[in-house]
């Protein structure tokens, strides 16, 4: 029976057709023709296989490769140039062509046709797939192109930008070498008075004859952006055939897409823009991407509204499209069905593309395109306009309510999608978003361009819902070094909201959204944000130092507002505190006394606004007085003296653990230097000055987390230096209060010379440096910044409150001592002792040209991250604009994460941790 069988399937069961695609990749006349043959005419049929061969974008990425683009670049460019005006030529027919696009029942037809008849060689044209093979194509080759030109584009320019004159033949009147008669809206009297003169010069219309004349035809680039705006609205391509009218295939129209489709439309717009990654980060704002300022400045205006509606129509309801889209049922919502069930999202895929192209249109500015600056009275503004970015201008000019309700509504619902995937009974069993990066950018540039919109999301109820999402999505992100980009832009995010008045109103009231129980805080949302902030800080071991004045600076803009602060978020100001003024962070770097300074201005704002709002601040302050006092009196000695000494403990205690350590033997040295309390004395003493002792304390708040310890407070090699945040404010200055009363200036601190109290073995630890960045600090810096710092309110606050505090504490037992105290606390009115509030000046986010570089290589290089799975589209090119570190990385298996999820149910062992970080 089997003998009938042939001894090799033939080509009818071939029906990928896998052998023509293998002799493309192995043939003479596939892809090797491309570099060994010169000068291919565009009439050759060997053009034809590029746009007929292929039925998916993964065999154009996996049968041309970048290095046959490369090596034909180099050995014939003319024939990458044919190949680009024969693409693009047949795409430029194809759209006008009648036949495109092909109805679903005629492809699906012809595809399966194309099975059956293989064999004979016959193929029923699907003009469909054409387009998108030469959509593939030039998505395949643009980017090498990019790469090779660099910054000349000389084959750009004479392959896609160069104009092409033609000869433009019409009908013209015979008498046109004489003066032609037009009439303009102020000739109506001329032609009433010489009626004769008009009708004989329309009489000599009645014979003609062809007249040559020249005009200037678009570039292929040109024609190719025009091409795809089409198909991004063309019924039965990416619209519903049923919305077609007439014969008008081109529908401007916002509406569901075909997914697939639009995607790789898409995809080739995010390509030719790509053109920016290959320009060194430096040359930005000089030598623009042609393509992105051609696109941002010369597209109709009823394209740009179109394009901006569709993208975020499709962006924002990504809630409708599950992420399981290629399951059904109950098969979609079982746990851990994504590690199941692989496969491509192409719901998932688009939504990201949407994205991706609005983020790179509104993120650009450079050469013409950078934003203007008007001048409106006093006060000078930047902004966008129609002829620089007309995307950005758009954007700004939103203004209907309905419209910043549709994407708020949308930006929380991935927010809480994302924050589902997190806040599992079963870790990991919900795939997270995968545009949640680009959502929280596309958020960021929104409240950034249109101020209304900040305001409508600072005025609804879900603002602190957002501040939650965002603060929760980053926390998730921490620990994760690829990711602390978006931290900063997180950082950047807060700092803006925190600026505005109506997000301080709104701190008063509880977070309502579901967020991870982990980072839940009780109470309002002043106290979330607090310790929040706080766990970005201490818990990421200096890691995301670059973020703390950002951060901080959110708290002291909040701090105003802040009201019944509870008891954990006071102990975590004042841990902030206690990290910032260690001398072995204070001293490490020369931006971070600016750190101290804001958390100082954190205290000053609750003691000047809201005293007796905040008792438990208040008491915390005050149980840490001695703190402040020391502070006051600060000094580079005193400093190197605290580091040496902690450098002491440390290494004291390696000995000690490896039993090396001699118990008779004392250091003393140590016995000879004095301590900070008989240093303050001493310096009191010499100075005379009126300062008023205050009761002391032994005890004070606790320090920060060990991890966060080891960092920030006995480690010798504190986190490396501080940039700033780019805030509207200068450097801090001493607040300008009122001049107070005769009482409180003699309770402030009094000013002094400068401490030359500095030994030998203190000068050679102040010359080695005390940072990784290998900074000197010097007493004159040390006194620059120290005098400056806003001390005044809380030790005039210390002053008074700190005996009454003693006394009730001596005076009742603990527990009748606390009531007490509280009460007092929220009693205390020290409006005659205090300065009054200085006005608020909440210090913006302000961008720069270094913020604005840094940003644009955030968003592409997360671009280029997820165009390196599955097609990898810029893999393998030489991307200039930021570094580009490969690492290898093992894909978690199921039998894992099923490991991980039994046993987080069963609360492992910490041996069975470590087993799994292995």
């Amino acid at each position: 029976m089997f003998s009938k069988f042939p001894q090799r399937i033939s080509v009818p069961f071939n029906l990928l057709g896998d052998e023509a695609k293998l002799a493309f990749r192995s043939q003479p006349g596939g892809i090797t023709k491309l570099a060994t043959v010169k000068n291919i005419p565009e009439s050759d049929s060997y053009w034809d296989q590029y746009i007929l061969l292929f039925d998916s974008p993964s065999d154009v990425f996996s049968l041309i490769s970048t290095n046959d683009v490369r090596r034909a670049l180099y050995e014939a460019p003319e024939n990458v140039a044919t190949l680009i005006k024969v693409v693009t030529s047949r795409l430029f027919n194809l759209v006008s062509d009648h036949t495109f696009p092909t109805p679903p029942n005629a492809s699906v037809a012809s595809f399966a046709t194309s099975f059956i008849k293989s064999s004979t060689g016959s193929h029923e044209r699907n003009t469909n797939q054409e387009v998108l093979n030469c959509i593939r194509v030039l998505q395949r080759i643009l980017p090498v192109i990019f790469e090779i030109e660099g910054d000349t584009g000389k084959f750009e320019k004479e392959v896609l930008w160069k104009k092409v004159v033609v000869d433009d033949f019409h009908e013209v009147d015979e008498a046109a070498g004489g003066p032609q008669f037009v009439i303009e809206d102020d000739d109506d009297d001329d032609e009433e008075q010489n009626p004769s003169g008009a009708s004989s010069q329309r009489a000599s219309t009645t014979s003609s004859s062809k007249a040559k004349t020249t005009k200037t035809l678009p570039s292929i680039a040109e024609k190719l952006f025009t091409c795809l705006v089409d198909l991004l609205f063309c019924c039965g391509f990416t619209l519903p055939t049923k919305i077609q009218v007439d014969h008008y295939k081109i529908n401007y129209t916002i509406c569901q897409p075909y997914e697939n489709n639009r995607t790789e439309v898409l995809r080739l717009l995010l390509v030719l823009f790509s053109k920016q990654i290959y320009a060194p980060s430096a040359t930005l704002f000089t030598t623009p991407s042609l393509y992105t300022l051609h696109y941002v400045q010369n597209t109709p205006r009823r394209d740009v509204l179109t394009i901006l509606c569709s993208l975020i129509n499709t962006a924002m309801n990504s809630s409708l499209g599950s992420n399981n889209h290629l399951m059904s049922g109950v098969t979609g919502r079982l746990p851990y069905n994504h590690l199941v069930f692989k496969g491509e999202d192409s719901r998932a895929n688009l939504v990201s593309t949407c994205f991706q192209v609005l983020l790179v249109l509104l993120d650009f500015q450079s050469g013409s395109g950078r934003d203007v600056v008007t001048t409106h009275g006093e006060n000078q503004m930047t902004g966008p306009t129609s002829r620089s970015n007309a995307f950005r201008y758009f954007i700004a000019k939103l203004h209907r309510a309905n419209d910043f309700a549709f994407i708020l509504n949308g930006t929380i619902a991935i927010f809480e999608e994302q924050m589902a995937s997190m806040n599992n009974l079963l870790p990991g069993s919900k795939k997270s978003v995968p545009y949640m990066a680009e959502t929280v950018i596309f958020f960021w540039k929104m409240i950034e361009l249109n101020k209304k919109f900040r305001a409508y999301v600072l005025d609804s109820d879900k603002a602190m819902d957002i501040l939650a999402y965002l603060f929760c999505y980053g926390l998730d992100l921490k620990d994760k070094p690829e990711q602390h980009g978006l931290c900063r832009a997180i950082s950047y995010i807060v700092q803006s909201l925190s600026a505005e008045r109506a997000f301080g109103q709104k701190l008063a009231s509880p977070i309502k959204a579901h967020i991870p129980q982990k980072w839940a805080a009780l109470g309002s949302a002043a106290d979330f944000l607090i310790q929040a902030v706080y766990s970005m800080i201490a818990t990421t071991s200096g890691t995301l130092s670059s973020l703390y004045p950002a951060f901080v600076i959110a708290l002291s803009n909040a701090a105003p507002h802040f009201k019944n602060l509870s008891v954990n978020s006071s102990a975590r100001l004042l841990q902030l505190f206690t990290s910032f003024s260690n001398p072995v962070f204070l001293l490490a770097d020369e931006g971070h006394p600016r750190l101290l300074f804001f958390v100082l201005e954190i205290f000053d704002s609750v003691i000047l606004r809201n005293l007796s709002d905040n008792p438990n601040l208040v008491y915390a302050i005050i149980h840490s007085h001695k703190s402040f006092e020391d502070l006051g009196t600060f000094t580079l000695a005193r400093g190197l003296r605290e580091i040496r000494r902690i450098q002491q403990a440390k290494e004291e205690r390696a000995r000690q653990s490896t039993g090396t350590v001699d118990k008779g033997k004392q250091r003393a040295e140590g016995e000879q230097e004095q301590g900070p309390h008989e240093e303050k004395a001493r310096l009191l003493r010499s100075e005379q000055s009126s300062s008023v002792d205050l009761p002391r304390q032994t005890d004070s708040i606790e320090t920060l987390p060990d991890a966060a310890q080891a960092s920030m407070r006995e480690d010798g090699s504190p986190p490396a230096s501080l940039p700033t945040s780019p805030t509207a404010a200068s450097p801090p200055t001493p607040q300008a209060h009122s001049v107070p009363s005769e009482k409180a200036r003699g309770k402030m601190r009094a000013g002094r010379s400068i401490s030359n109290d500095m030994t030998g073995s203190l000068e050679q630890l102040a010359a080695a440096g005390i940072g990784r960045n290998g900074f000197v600090p010097t007493q004159e810096w040390v006194t620059s910044w120290q005098q400056g710092l806003p001390l005044d309110p809380i030790l005039l606050l210390c002053s008074e409150l700190v005996p009454k505090v003693s006394e009730l504490k001596a005076s009742l037992n603990p527990t009748n001592a606390n009531t007490a105290i509280m009460d007092l606390l929220r009693s205390a009115n020290l409006e005659q002792q205090l300065p009054p509030a200085p006005p608020l000046t909440p210090r913006r986010f302000v961008w720069s040209d270094a913020s604005i570089v840094w940003l644009t290589s955030l968003i592409w290089g997360e671009i280029y991250i997820k165009g390196m799975t599955p097609l990898g589209i810029w893999n393998n090119t030489s991307v200039r604009l930021f570094h580009v570190k490969h690492t290898q990385t093992h894909q978690r298996q199921i039998t894992e994460a099923v490991t991980s999820v039994v046993g987080g149910l069963l609360r492992r062992t910490d041996s069975s941790q470590s087993v799994r970080q292995r």
